[in-house]
């Protein structure tokens, strides 16, 4: 008899991809252990066994499977003389590492829930860093400045950061370039 791809995995790693799967579609609080141990086919008490409380499930799911990739400070791509292109760039070079799911998790729980409002932290503040740095580099000029490169880096951050929620909301796609040109034209020469 064929085990299927579900039952082939380990037990741990099977109870991690049913709650994120839960946990993306009805929430943390509308998610229970017992709903986990059913989609995960396994005894609610293996649930217990691997994670002591619930929240234990969540903080795994964050710590293991999302991740921000920190540039070292020489690692900033820049055009010079173009701060839409290095914007563009930028967007395409999301420090964020996790699936949708996770995502949604993510800004999802973070009201409620330190693991998740830390990790959006460290996202948010990596990506403005970097835009920042880029904008410093595509626009030499603009050093002096930097209250207004500031605002133009968090203001793509946030754009960068909630595009996926937008879309959710929506419907519609973020046109990431469009956003890096206007921010771009912002700056001005």
């Amino acid at each position: 008899m064929k085990k299927s791809p579900l039952a082939r995995a380990g037990a741990r790693t099977r109870i991690l991809d049913a709650a994120e799967e839960l946990f993306a579609q009805a929430g943390y609080d509308g998610s229970s252990t017992a709903g986990i141990a059913v989609r995960a086919e396994v005894p609610k008490g293996l649930v217990f066994h691997y994670f002591p409380q619930k929240i234990d499930v969540l903080t795994a799911l964050i710590d293991e499977r999302t991740s921000v990739e920190v540039l070292a400070e020489g690692d900033v791509e820049a055009l010079p003389g173009d701060p839409a292109g290095t914007l563009s760039r930028l967007a395409r070079r999301f420090p964020l590492r996790a699936s949708p799911a996770m995502r949604r998790i993510l800004f999802r729980e973070a009201d409620t829930h330190r693991s998740a409002r830390e990790r959006l932290r460290r996202v948010n503040a990596e990506v403005i860093h970097r835009a920042r740095r880029a904008l410093e580099l595509a626009l030499p000029g603009a050093r002096g400045d930097t209250a207004r490169l500031e605002v133009a880096a968090a203001t793509f951050a946030t754009v960068l950061l909630y595009q996926e929620n937008l879309h959710q909301l929506t419907g519609q796609h973020v046109d990431t370039d469009a956003v890096a040109d206007l921010i771009a034209r912002a700056l001005g020469p």
